[in-house]
């Protein structure tokens, strides 16, 4: 069964239970001052599995569905440590995007954090890495390449954390991305370094919008 589909039966199951159980919801929830002082290091992962409303999780679960099937397909196949890989991937992104902000609010007792947004920002750049000028259409229209689109998302994201304002934390985004791409790279260098030699062919044909 496809990990990906999984993943997003998952959340979508947890989404509607959390909605209805408010108790579960501040157990599992990212809360930095009681993960200080209670090491309920479990909100780490279980936070990510909690969305605001369907929008948010809309968007996370069908953004997940085209990029994740194809880097689970890519770890399979390229000798990348298949499912093993995926699932550090995406849990991984969990805990990295979430770091930040628990250093940055750990005695905040009403600062609060929910979402896959960081997990799904890392297979996203995890995608990049192996097909940067595959076209991606902004709001369905705008038709731009992989790589453009990573070097704007972290410059949006860099940008609407600085201004602040909007009670988004676009810090797991960041960072949840840099992660994904970071332990992309690591796993070609550790299991199929002859990888690179394709990813670096396929930069020397720059497609800025994508082909």
């Amino acid at each position: 069964m496809s990990i990906t589909f999984l993943l997003i039966a998952v959340n979508v199951i947890f989404y509607f239970i959390s909605t209805s159980n408010k108790q579960l919801l501040d157990k599992t929830i990212m809360w930095p001052y009681y993960v200080k002082r209670n090491n309920e290091y479990h909100r780490f992962v279980t936070s990510g599995f909690l969305h605001a409303d369907l929008m948010h999780l809309f968007f996370n679960m069908f953004t997940l569905y085209f990029f994740g099937q194809n880097v689970e397909a890519v770890f399979q196949i390229g000798g990348l440590g298949g499912t093993a890989s995926f699932i550090g991937l995406y849990v991984g992104g969990l805990i990295a995007a979430d770091i930040p902000g628990y250093f940055k609010h750990q005695d905040n007792y009403g600062y609060r954090s929910l979402g896959a947004s960081g997990a799904v920002s890392g297979v996203v750049f995890a995608a990049v890495v192996f097909s940067p000028w595959s076209s991606i259409y902004l709001y369905g229209a705008l038709k731009i390449s992989a790589a453009l689109y990573a070097v704007l998302f972290v410059v949006y994201c860099m940008y609407m954390d600085k201004r602040g304002g909007d009670n988004i934390n676009h810090n797991a985004h960041l960072w949840g991305a840099l992660y994904g791409l970071a332990f992309t790279i690591i796993l070609i260098a550790v299991l199929q370094k002859g990888l690179f030699g394709i990813i670096l062919e396929e930069l020397k044909r720059p497609s800025l919008f994508g082909r």
